[in-house]
């Protein structure tokens, strides 16, 4: 289908920068695509649709209730509203109405970040007041603590290599302060590969991407205790109407996240062995000097980590940018380019592409 480009003057590109939601985030699998062509094909009661699907996913991975959304940026904002209204169809038509005033939602200062959009943003569409605790290099329990007052709603923290990881307070200490308060914890957990640990831990919402770690169509799936997650299928009628998810993307991710708990995600072994030889040529070009290096969040994911030398004709911000000039476009992780430094994730990229993006660092180089 390489005639797509062409028909509609689009450039190809090797996405090594990571499941990115610039870039259209995964591949998906023929399963997958199988899984979607069905649902494009079919009729459905759509509420009983996205009822069987959440909660056959929950059953599957051990959690009370869960729903597929449009998107994690949709799941909070869903979140938001679903815990400010407590189940209220009152509050579902009118979700800004002054007659809810607990609005205030606790994120730690250095995790209310924007990962193509704000943090924020998401918070205040659902109705939520913003309150950030702690500092941008730093957030405690004390911190955490300090803020909550009687119009606190809920705990949100963001677990996410976007956010501050120096001196963070833990997913279970920011748990341990929101029971200890009556409150819920609602995680942002949209890139993580983890879907038991956190619902066993006894967070009340999850919110994982399901076009990122688990390779579906854009979707996205919230785990968690039922109530919540009730509140949160609520919002259909209300704001959710404007965040619906197709029948398709549906039975895509219940398929992908089939297939992911069967099978389960490259690991860290395998993206090693695979780097091994692209390393080995990254360090033959003059300038460059490449190493593996593993996710700063701590995540079984290892990149090639490689540094543009201060005598180089071009420096890594000029690298990066020729190296998306033509077809095919190259995308890089680019949070460190400031220091000399470009990152290549090669989940998403195969073997001739890696010697595809060598030979055009070779010629940007010379």
């Amino acid at each position: 289908m390489s005639d797509i480009y062409e028909k509609y003057d689009l450039k190809q590109v090797i996405n090594a920068s990571g499941k990115m939601t610039i870039l259209g985030v995964s591949k998906v699998s023929d399963s997958v695509l199988e899984a979607q062509k069905f649902g494009g094909q079919h009729f459905f009661e759509m509420s009983d649709l996205v009822l069987k699907t959440g909660q056959h996913l929950a059953k599957l991975i051990g959690s009370e209730d869960g729903v597929i959304l449009p998107s994690a940026s949709a799941a909070i904002a869903e979140s938001i509203a679903g815990i400010i209204g407590k189940g209220s169809m009152y509050h579902v038509y009118h979700p800004f109405s002054e007659k809810y005033t607990d609005r205030e939602v606790i994120i730690p200062k250095g995790q209310n970040v924007d990962y193509g959009a704000p943090e924020e943003v998401m918070i205040e569409l659902g109705g939520g007041k913003i309150i950030e605790a702690g500092y941008a290099n730093m957030c405690s329990v004390e911190h955490l603590k300090m803020m909550i007052t009687p119009q606190t709603s809920s705990i949100l923290y963001v677990k996410s290599h976007h956010a501050v990881q120096k001196s963070m307070l833990s997913i279970k200490e920011a748990l341990d302060v929101a029971h200890d308060n009556n409150l819920p914890l609602i995680l942002d957990a949209a890139a993580e590969e983890d879907l038991y640990t956190y619902i066993n831990m006894g967070v009340d919402i999850v919110i994982y991407s399901g076009a990122k770690a688990f390779s579906g169509p854009s979707s996205c799936l919230v785990l968690g205790k039922k109530p919540y997650i009730e509140w949160i299928r609520m919002q259909s009628k209300g704001i959710g109407r404007a965040m619906k998810v197709g029948k398709d993307n549906i039975l895509g991710l219940t398929r992908a996240i089939e297939d992911y708990i069967e099978f389960g995600p490259e690991n860290g072994d395998s993206m090693k062995t695979r780097l091994a030889p692209f390393v080995e040529e990254l360090n033959s070009i003059d300038h460059l000097s490449a190493k593996i290096t593993q996710d700063s969040a701590g995540r079984d994911i290892y990149r090639a980590s490689v540094t543009v030398d201060k005598n180089s004709p071009i420096d890594a911000k000029e690298l990066i940018a020729k190296m998306k000039v033509d077809s095919p476009a190259i995308y890089t992780r680019e949070y460190r380019a400031n220091m000399g430094i470009i990152e290549f994730d090669v989940r998403a990229v195969h073997e001739q592409e890696m010697k595809t993006i060598i030979e055009k660092i070779t010629k940007i180089m010379r």
